[in-house]
């Protein structure tokens, strides 16, 4: 029943089982059963996880890296599955400023700028990456006035 809601890792399963008081010699054996046939899989769950920080929410890598450790996966297989992009998180950056653009209201462009950095910095994204993707979008909203 635990696993039939969404996807868990070992060390989520197991937290929950022993919320349930289940002995850990029983637990062991059931997590040890759930791997051999296939239903508990922390790779496939950090790669399922992955996509959905990095498309669904838009998290930067290190706000990935965060939801993945949240949930439970080993820090290896998070290194392992996480590999940085600083091109791709630019691309984030200005997709999601754009988004956040549109529901400003008429602030001033210092305000602006802080609303977002502050955003983007909860969002997971590196100071060098916030920085360099605001500097390209106000650059070109500076050539557009």
């Amino acid at each position: 029943m635990l696993l039939t809601y969404r996807g868990r890792s070992e060390k989520e399963l197991q937290e929950r089982l022993e919320k349930k008081g289940f002995a850990q010699r029983h637990i062991s054996g059931t997590l040890k059963r759930l791997k051999e046939a296939g239903y508990l899989d922390d790779l496939a769950l950090a790669l399922d996880l992955k996509h959905q920080a990095f498309d669904n929410k838009l998290l930067g890598h290190t706000g990935a890296k965060k939801f993945l450790l949240e949930r439970g996966i080993p820090n290896e297989i998070v290194n392992a599955t996480l590999e940085y992009d600083e091109e791709a998180e630019i691309q984030k950056i200005q997709k999601l400023m754009d988004k956040k653009l549109k529901s400003m209201g008429d602030y001033s462009t210092g305000k602006k700028a802080k609303r977002l950095r502050d955003f983007l910095v909860r969002k997971g994204y590196t100071f060098r990456t916030i920085r360099t993707a605001m500097q390209n979008a106000f650059q070109i909203e500076e050539e557009e006035e």
